[in-house]
């Protein structure tokens, strides 16, 4: 099940984050095809927002086709975002753990980490694009 937290620094609408959320919990195999999404009203509890909010996020989340909303029973994922990589992102999680764990013992922050990944995506991709290669 997924546990949704909120960024209140964020200028990203709450129910985009919802949203972005869901996709990453799909991307990683968190989620997949039949699973139950969390009811709207305990969401909306356990993050202090407006229960309309998070009807909004589910609702684009069906738009997408990413989930399907069934009256009386909940909101249910229909499809999954995790690629054939999804196998190996095991290794891939514990090789990062590690590496998290040495740049907090650093001193960064979770919006340095985020910055510092941001920005090195950003360069290898302009790599990339001079070298011929793409993604």
């Amino acid at each position: 099940m997924i546990e949704f937290v909120l960024d209140g620094r964020s200028k990203v609408n709450t129910y985009v984050q919802l949203v972005q959320q869901v996709k990453q919990a799909l991307r990683v195999g968190l989620l997949a095809p039949g699973d139950r999404l969390p009811k709207v009203r305990d969401v909306a509890q356990s993050l202090a927002i407006n229960p309309n909010t998070v009807l909004k996020a589910y609702r684009e989340l069906e738009i997408e086709g990413l989930a399907e909303g069934r009256p009386g029973v909940g909101t249910f994922v229909t499809r999954t975002l995790a690629g054939e990589s999804l196998a190996n992102q095991a290794d891939l999680r514990v090789e990062l753990l590690g590496w998290l764990r040495k740049a907090q013992a650093a001193g960064l922050t979770d919006e340095d980490v985020t910055a510092l990944v941001d920005t090195t995506i950003r360069a290898a991709r302009q790599d990339d694009a001079l070298q011929g290669r793409s993604k």
